[in-house]
C-alpha cells in the first residue's frame, strides 16, 4: 500500500477536498440569494465576475509555476475564494475592484506563499482588507436595501453602474444612493457607530429607518441566511463547531456584559449576531481549514479571540465591521496557539 503525504487542509472523514470546497459554496446560497433579495442583482453580478477572474488567475498562476491548471482548478479552492470575496464587498461596487481584490488573493495571498495549503492567511479576508483600507469610499458604499428605498434598480441599471458607473438613466451611485430626501443611508453597524460618537443613545439611534424589531432591515435575514448554511455546513460535517461557537460565544458575552454595564450607550449582544458579516465570519470564513487553528483547544481560542476583536474593532475601531481584521489577527496568533495547544504525546 502507498503512503501518500499531501498538504492540509486535512479532514476526518472521506471527503475530499473539491467536495468539502463545493459543499462550502453550495451551503452559502441561501445567504447570496437573500442578500440579492435585499439589495438587488449586484451581489450575483458580482459573483459572476469574481468567478470568471478568479478561476482565470488560477489557471495563468499555474501555468507561470509550470503546474496542472486543470488539477488547481479542480479543488475548487479558486471559486470559494471569490465566491467569499463577491458577497463582502458591497454591491454596486466597480468592476475593477473585485479584479484587484482577486489579484492580491490568489497572486500574493496564495499562490506566493506556495498554494493552497500553505497560505497563513485566509486569500479572501486579506483581499477585503487591501480593498477597504485602499478604496474606502468604494468598499462602504452599500445602498438602501429595496425595500426600504422603496425604489427598484434594473438588472440592466446594476450592470451599467458595476461597469460605466452609471445607470441607464445616467444617475451615478452616489446620486442613487442619496435619493430623494438628499440623505445617504448608512449601514446598521455604521449608523450605530457614528450614532455613539455623536453622543446619541441606542434608543435615539435605533429610531433611525435603517433599524427593524431585530437589528437592521435586509441585515437580519441575510445573517439568519447564512446562519442556517452554516448549520448545514456542520451537519455534513465540512466543518467542526469548535470555531463558530466559540466565535459568537465570544461576541455574546461581551456585548451583553458591556449592554449591562453601559446601558444605552452599548449595542445588544442580538445587534452584533445579526448585522454586518458576523454569521458569515463565523461559519464559512473563519473556519478555513488552512488558516485557522488545528488543535481542538486551539479552535476555541482561535474562534473566541476572532469574536472579542470583532466586538472590539467595531465598539472601538475606525471600521464599522471588525470580522476581516479579527480573522487575519487570529490567523497570525495561529503558530503561537497551536504551540501551546497541541495535544500531549501519548505515553507522557
Amino acid at each position: 500500500m502507498a503512503f501518500f503525504i499531501a498538504s492540509s487542509p486535512h479532514a476526518h472523514n472521506r471527503k475530499r477536498t473539491p467536495d468539502l470546497m463545493k459543499g462550502v459554496a453550495l451551503c452559502a446560497l441561501p445567504g447570496l440569494l437573500t442578500q440579492s433579495y435585499f439589495f438587488g442583482w449586484g451581489t450575483i453580478i458580482q459573483l459572476c465576475l469574481a468567478l470568471i477572474i478568479g478561476l482565470t488567475l488560477e489557471a495563468l498562476v499555474m501555468l507561470l509555476r509550470k503546474r496542472s491548471p486543470k488539477r488547481a482548478l479542480n479543488d475548487y479552492s479558486a471559486l470559494v475564494t471569490a465566491w467569499l470575496l463577491a458577497i463582502a464587498i458591497p454591491p454596486m461596487s466597480p468592476w475593477w475592484v473585485v479584479t484587484i481584490g482577486l489579484i492580491f488573493a490568489i497572486i500574493i495571498a496564495k499562490h506566493l506563499y506556495g498554494g493552497l495549503g500553505q497560505n497563513p492567511f485566509n486569500p479572501a479576508m486579506v483581499a477585503y482588507v487591501v480593498l477597504l483600507i485602499s478604496f474606502p469610499v468604494e468598499m462602504t458604499s452599500w445602498i438602501t436595501p429595496l425595500s426600504l428605498s422603496g425604489e427598484s434598480i434594473t438588472f440592466q441599471d446594476t450592470f451599467s453602474l458595476i461597469f460605466t458607473g452609471f445607470d441607464v438613466d445616467g444617475y451615478s451611485l452616489q446620486q442613487i444612493r442619496t435619493g430623494i430626501d438628499g440623505i445617504t443611508m448608512a449601514t446598521p453597524l455604521d449608523a450605530l457607530k457614528t450614532g455613539f460618537k455623536n453622543s446619541y443613545t441606542a434608543t435615539e439611534i435605533f429610531q433611525q429607518p435603517i433599524f427593524s424589531g431585530l437589528a437592521g432591515i435586509g441585515w437580519e435575514w441575510v445573517n439568519l441566511a447564512y446562519l442556517a448554511g452554516g448549520l448545514v455546513l456542520l451537519k455534513l460535517r465540512i466543518i467542526q463547531w469548535h470555531i463558530p461557537v466559540a466565535f459568537l460565544s465570544a461576541l455574546v458575552i461581551i456585548s451583553g456584559l458591556f449592554a449591562l454595564v453601559f446601558p444605552g450607550e452599548s449595542a445588544s449582544p442580538l445587534m452584533h449576531l445579526l448585522s454586518g458579516a458576523t454569521m458569515l465570519g463565523a461559519f464559512f470564513i473563519a473556519t478555513d481549514p488552512v488558516s485557522a487553528s488545528t488543535t481542538v483547544k486551539g479552535r476555541l481560542i482561535f474562534g473566541a479571540f476572532i469574536g472579542a476583536m470583532v466586538f472590539v474593532i467595531r465598539t472601538w475601531g475606525g471600521f464599522p465591521d471588525g470580522v476581516a481584521f479579527a480573522v487575519l489577527l487570529a490567523n497570525m496568533c495561529v503558530p503561537l496557539i497551536d504551540y501551546y495547544t497541541k495535544p500531549r504525546t501519548y505515553g507522557h
